[in-house]
């Protein structure tokens, strides 16, 4: 398995991602190779601070960086040598297995909207973000920012492929769907919901439950809660904030500590034809090892591949 890191992406790269990328080789199985992309002198230079030999990492030397400011779209024509365009082509190509980044959210989603494509079927793919409930349990909310506007058959599909993850990645036994909404009541919500509602409830496709609310997110009422993008990526920095609140009443409890965005290290594009995980800007070594980490959890799930067979 091979598993590329984009060294260049993040406000503290190259030196946190290639610590990062050197956590994550310690605790590695041997036959996971991980390709870095980026400044090679960079590499070394901070595997050498490190005592860690370059040689353990395929190094994979590149010129340009898709920054911050650069148009999404346009800086993959015009920075054809950048490290985050050369791991999607390496992506496309079957050179890599997976691939993540904690650089340009979106330059990260036109990579994988216009490089790797969707899974034929799927209208559109959607970003997911898995939020803790108990020890070693979660809900996962989808779509928490890619798509502002969804139609309800774009959201029936999110359940579909919700369900998958939950199954596959979680390892739950037939996941429990809800639409998250204002109410539990069939007639509650706006134009969006309700009608999203009418097209899952008699669903064969996955175990709808209804409609889940807002306080019910961290309970275990659903396993998988599918919103538009807008909501949902505001439920996403509502929950990071959790954490925040923890630290700043000093409140000591592991429970919290899985809201820190460092030990989920970076959220998965659902829906496209490969692995790809986007890591937060300011992502520290930890984070970068766990994005890492959960790449390769991703690839070994083979939930991509069930994906493609259920949309075929």
């Amino acid at each position: 398995m091979k598993i590329g890191l984009d060294i260049m992406g993040g406000d503290h790269a190259p030196i946190s991602t290639t610590k990062g990328a050197i956590l994550a080789k310690r605790e590695m199985p041997p036959d996971v190779e991980l390709v870095l992309i980026g400044d090679r002198q960079a590499i070394e230079a901070t595997c050498r601070e490190e005592n860690f030999d370059p040689g353990n990492f395929l190094v994979i030397g590149t010129t340009e960086v898709i920054g911050m400011s650069d148009h999404p779209v346009k800086a993959f024509s015009q920075k054809r040598d950048s490290s985050m365009g050369v791991g999607f082509q390496m992506l496309s190509e079957g050179k890599l297995d997976g691939f993540c980044s904690a650089g340009s959210t979106g330059a990260m989603l036109a990579g994988a909207m216009f490089t790797i494509k969707s899974i034929p079927g799927i209208i559109r793919p959607c970003i997911g973000v898995s939020i803790p409930k108990g020890e070693n349990e979660y809900t996962l909310l989808l779509d928490v920012g890619l798509n502002p506007d969804a139609r309800p058959d774009v959201m029936y599909q999110y359940a579909i492929m919700g369900s998958f993850y939950s199954e596959h990645v979680h390892g739950t036994a037939n996941p429990k769907v809800g639409l998250l909404n204002i109410g539990e009541e069939e007639e509650k919500g706006n134009l969006l919901t309700k009608a999203a509602y009418q097209m899952m409830k008699d669903s064969t496709d996955f175990n709808f439950i209804g409609n889940v609310e807002g306080n019910e997110i961290f309970a275990d009422k659903a396993d998988v809660v599918v919103c538009e993008g807008f909501v949902g990526n505001v439920v996403l920095k509502l929950a990071e904030s959790v954490f925040d609140l923890s630290q700043k009443l000093h409140i000591s409890n592991p429970f919290f500590q899985q809201y820190n965005y460092e030990n989920f290290g970076g959220i998965p594009i659902i829906g496209v034809g490969m692995p790809v995980l986007i890591g937060h800007g300011k992502s520290t070594p930890l984070a970068i090892k766990n994005m890492l980490i959960k790449n390769q959890e991703l690839v070994q799930s083979g939930l991509i591949r069930k994906l493609k067979e259920a949309f075929e």
